[in-house]
């Protein structure tokens, strides 16, 4: 199953992508009497995706006639992953960590799906790559959770980009949060794929595109520390609950500048555009 939230006539919800279009989820609660959260979040907190197992007979809107947007505006965690594929680490002259290289980003970095990159002023970074990434949706709320058990508290995956101001992160290992915290410099979605819909995670190809070419492509087989395993890990230190988000890092990174366009593709998962905009200082008081 294929969950999006999206934007229709001026009203936002959340539904199931079909090959004939997206079925929303009031929809299907009018034909079969159900009560499915029309939030995408509430859909993975409540554990039970049956109800919207089933759509046929109920109407779908075109994909042209939406504008697809993030599954949910702020994951309880985002997690990101650094360093986890040798050709990233090579790429920026760093050596890969034993142990996850795990950050945290903050729901302010957000972007919504095929927007805009906004480049800080040149003063606050002049360097910037866009990573594309698979993400790991949590499903359950967790703790310790050995490895013959991950797979019931995983709820599916999405694409994502990560974005990472190199110049700031050059000056101090320190400065990491720093440089991956800046507004627009994370989104995941439009679409997220439910476990049971990939046979064999680890066989996935993460691909990063940069205007008319393809920066960076590799297999999850490659990865340094693989997505069970990641998840494995972090619930070693942390309670994971539904939603959290774990970005699972990328094989390179695409310097970008003004007027250019990335794309995350994952065949299976889905795809998330943006393209880019250089900013300037502008003061905001609200």
């Amino acid at each position: 199953m294929k969950l999006i939230r999206f934007r229709h006539l001026g009203t936002v919800h959340s539904g199931v992508v079909t090959p004939e279009g997206i079925v929303p989820v009031p929809e299907v609660n009018s034909r079969r009497g159900t009560k499915v959260p029309d939030c995408v979040l509430g859909i993975i907190q409540s554990g039970d995706t049956s109800a919207l197992a089933d759509t046929r007979g109920c109407g779908s809107i075109p994909f042209a006639d939406v504008t697809p947007l993030l599954p949910y505006e702020v994951p309880p965690k985002i997690y990101c992953i650094g360093l986890n594929y040798k050709s990233h680490a090579a790429d920026i002259n760093a050596v890969q960590p034993d142990e996850p290289g795990s950050f945290m980003k903050p729901a302010s970095c957000m972007m919504q799906p095929n927007t805009e990159i906004v480049l800080p002023p040149a003063e606050v970074s002049n360097d910037v790559d866009a990573e594309g990434e698979l993400g790991v949706v949590i499903g359950k709320t967790c703790r310790f959770v050995p490895m013959e058990n991950i797979k019931d508290v995983i709820f599916g995956y999405t694409t994502t980009l990560d974005l990472t101001a190199l110049d700031v992160l050059r000056k101090n290992p320190r400065y990491l949060t720093r440089a991956k915290s800046i507004d627009t410099f994370f989104s995941f979605g439009p679409v997220i794929v439910t476990a049971d819909e990939i046979a064999d995670v680890d066989q996935l190809e993460v691909i990063t595109e940069h205007n008319d070419g393809i920066c960076s492509r590799d297999f999850v087989y490659n990865m340094h520390h693989r997505p069970y395993e990641l998840v494995r890990f972090h619930s070693d230190f942390f309670t994971l609950y539904p939603g959290d988000l774990i970005s699972t890092g990328c094989p390179k990174g695409a310097r970008i500048k003004g007027g250019d366009r990335v794309r995350a593709r994952i065949e299976g998962v889905g795809t998330l555009s943006a393209s880019v905009r250089q900013g300037t200082r502008v003061t905001v008081i609200r």
